[in-house]
């Protein structure tokens, strides 16, 4: 137990060590940034109340993890697997849009990166924690069994040895490694994502989001389309419309979207990608109102995808940003 200090106030600051590691740990099981964290929280309270019987065999980190493991297996034993929109219905076409909101736990969620993702010194580990909370990473793992979802997080996010694996879940090395072939079969069977951002972000990808910016504040469709790539995605959760290819994207931000142009976009980081909180205009308080979070994803120097999460009242406090900008 010699890593643990006596006192509460040192049991206190030990176990927050861990917090924004377990919180991205968490949030990869459940795909919700809100349950993640109600997930860590619960970590702590049984860390705090058993800390008595933790007899130092395994570290500490081990040990949060053990518990944080069983509490996201039981969270997930009710059976909601959060998915995108373009993970339960086909594209619409514009002809045929319709904004059909669907229960907020239907949905994966974004999170801040700062909430997620420690601060490591080595920049290759950086980069592999990055790709591991996309929005498309996250969403292959809701289709593994919990179990699976947990040793491939483990093994393959955060390096665990299999007999460490193995020790936290109470089965075997061999279990751990069956477990571990038959999720990456089962990620081997969906479509390859391709979309991927430098960290820090290269010249042109930097220049992109200029662009990109000044497209979307603008509200300059032409300008937009040079700058999407043809087969581009656009999603607006809690509606489970999604669109694809920019005729159809420009088409719907011209009409049904139009309340959005002259916006304004402040940059966020969001699962491991840019995004931005996208505001709107206000037209009875004046100024900008908040309308959505975007992610941003980008393959081959375009935009693949952006990805706009509209309950306001939930993501722009959990992001850090105005609920309200002057003009």
């Amino acid at each position: 137990m010699s890593d643990i200090a006596g006192t509460t106030a040192d049991l206190d600051v030990t176990l927050e060590k861990y917090r924004v590691e377990l919180t991205g740990y968490c949030y990869r099981m459940l795909g919700s940034a809100f349950e993640a964290e109600d997930a860590v929280q619960d970590t702590m309270v049984r860390a705090w109340r058993s800390f008595e019987k933790f007899e130092g065999r395994s570290s500490v980190r081990s040990w949060l993890y053990r518990i944080a493991t069983n509490v996201c297996l039981d969270m997930l034993n009710a059976g909601n697997r959060r998915a995108r929109p373009m993970d339960l219905t086909a594209a619409a076409p514009l002809a045929q849009a319709a904004l059909t909101p669907r229960p907020d736990n239907t949905w994966l969620e974004p999170m801040p990166d700062a909430r997620i993702l420690p601060t490591p010194g080595d920049p290759a580990e950086a980069a592999v924690a990055k790709e591991s909370v996309r929005l498309a990473f996250v969403a292959a793992l809701q289709n593994l069994p919990p179990k699976q979802r947990a040793v491939l997080i483990l093994r393959e996010v955060l390096a665990w040895k299999a007999s460490e694996v193995a020790e936290l879940i109470d089965t075997s090395v061999a279990s751990v490694n069956s477990a571990l072939q038959r999720a990456r079969a089962t990620l081997a069977e969906r479509p390859e994502d391709d979309t991927a951002v430098s960290d820090p972000l290269d010249e042109e990808q930097q220049k992109l989001l200029e662009r990109y910016v000044a497209a979307f504040e603008g509200y300059d469709m032409a300008a937009l389309t040079a700058l999407l790539a043809e087969d581009a995605v656009m999603t607006m959760p809690p509606f489970d419309l999604w669109l694809r290819g920019t005729a159809d994207i420009t088409g719907f931000m011209s009409t049904m979207g139009a309340a959005c142009a002259n916006g304004r976009l402040l940059p966020v980081d969001v699962n491991g990608t840019p995004g931005f909180a996208q505001y709107k205009p206000d037209p009875d308080n004046g100024g900008f109102m908040p309308w959505s979070i975007q992610v941003i994803e980008i393959s081959e120097g375009r935009i693949a995808g952006f990805h706009c999460f509209l309950d306001t009242e939930r993501w722009f406090p959990l992001f850090g940003v105005p609920l309200h900008l002057d003009d």
